[in-house]
């Protein structure tokens, strides 16, 4: 069982024993001990782990392990009847691809599922609340609305990247920091939602989630064209126009990542990723912004 729980978080472990002649790791006899041996260097994140998920045994019964998804069904508003829903939403492939027994699934089926469930939810939200909004003025919000940048921003309130099972080369590269990461885990998130609790659970936690965004986008906030209000910015300071650099692209061509660079009189100011080069540019942009005007 401790075993298993390491694994679940990324960390390798042996089961090693202490009995001189055992034939077999998993014998145990008041000779001996059976322990459980990791790397040197994750000894004090398994420590971590292992601490808090100890709970107190009384009068010899058994109890069972702490839920390590509890905070995260409290924060987001709902508690899965399949657990392992969840489980499986906040499971990256780096971390499935090192299961070495193959049972372990990534999320990026659900990831798929629920990039429509969210598109048809938010549709449906926009067409109710905006009527008098014509198609292109709806599509509009609604790109803002399900961007990358914006899920990212979404997940990081959750606090999502705290709960993902990743794999310990993506741990050590910073992924649960990474926006792409986060929003793809919102994604799935949402699909295991509606896998569990149906359609009108799903929407709930949507209406939750983006009630804000709605609200700005009612007085015009939300389909707001960062690039115009900064390049007004930099012009009513008699400053050149800002530039914009593509400075690299991630992933495979059918799901390409492009990060960009703003630059406002010469020097870089921020730089954001995006499934194109418009959606790039302007979560740069609005990134420039806010630090401009801070």
């Amino acid at each position: 069982m401790v075993r298993g729980l390491l694994e679940a978080h990324g960390v390798p472990s042996v089961i090693s024993s202490h009995l001189p002649q055992a034939l077999f790791p998993m014998a145990v006899s008041t000779l001996g001990e059976i322990g459980i041996a990791v790397h040197a260097d994750d000894a004090g994140e398994a420590e971590r782990i292992i601490e808090s998920h100890r709970t107190e045994l009384g009068s010899g019964q058994l109890i069972r392990l702490r839920d390590e998804f509890e905070a995260l069904q409290q924060t987001i508003g709902y508690r899965f009847r399949d657990r392992g829903l969840l489980e499986h939403a906040m499971t990256h492939t780096s971390r499935a691809n090192e299961d070495v027994s193959g049972g372990v699934r990534d999320n990026e089926s659900l990831e798929f599922l629920g990039d429509a469930v969210l598109g048809f939810l938010i549709a449906d939200l926009l067409f109710n609340e905006f009527p008098e909004h014509d198609e292109g003025q709806k599509s509009k919000i609604k790109a803002a609305v399900v961007s990358t940048a914006t899920l990212g921003r979404l997940a990081e309130r959750l606090s999502l990247g705290d709960h993902l099972l990743l794999g310990r080369g993506e741990e050590k590269t910073g992924g649960r920091q990474k926006q792409a990461l986060l929003a793809d885990s919102y994604e799935a998130l949402i699909a295991a939602i509606y896998l569990d609790g149906g359609i009108e659970h799903a929407r709930a936690f949507v209406v939750r989630e983006f009630a804000a965004l709605v609200d700005e986008a009612r007085v015009g906030a939300a389909g707001q064209d960062y690039k115009s209000a900064l390049q007004e910015l930099v012009q009513s300071r008699n400053e050149p126009l800002p530039e914009y650099r593509l400075i690299g692209t991630v992933g495979p061509d059918h799901r390409k990542l492009f990060q960009v660079e703003v630059v406002v009189n010469g020097g870089p100011v921020a730089d954001a990723t995006g499934t194109s080069k418009k959606e790039a540019e302007q979560e740069a942009a609005r990134l420039a912004l806010e630090r401009l005007q801070a």
